[in-house]
């Protein structure tokens, strides 16, 4: 499970076997999980005790780095 990019206590990754899957990025810190689809809208498909803070604090996160996300996406699965 390649690590992308560790930021504000979240490490921000995907896991290996995952390619069938449209892009996405797992974000795991302050004892929660969020799986975040790298589409237009950035549409969350799993949240794990994570608080609305730290959800808003993620997602602003991966608006700064959504073409790095994709970028390290494509190369890993294509």
């Amino acid at each position: 499970m390649p690590t992308i990019l560790r930021q504000a206590g979240f490490r921000f990754l995907f896991y290996s076997r995952e390619g069938i899957e449209p892009p996405h990025i797992h974000v795991i810190g302050h004892a929660g999980e969020m799986k975040v689809w790298l589409d237009d809208n950035l549409t969350i498909a799993k949240i794990y005790n994570l608080s609305p803070k730290h959800q808003k604090q993620i997602l602003k996160i991966i608006v700064e780095n959504n073409e790095l996300f994709l970028q390290k996406w494509s190369e890993y699965h294509e």
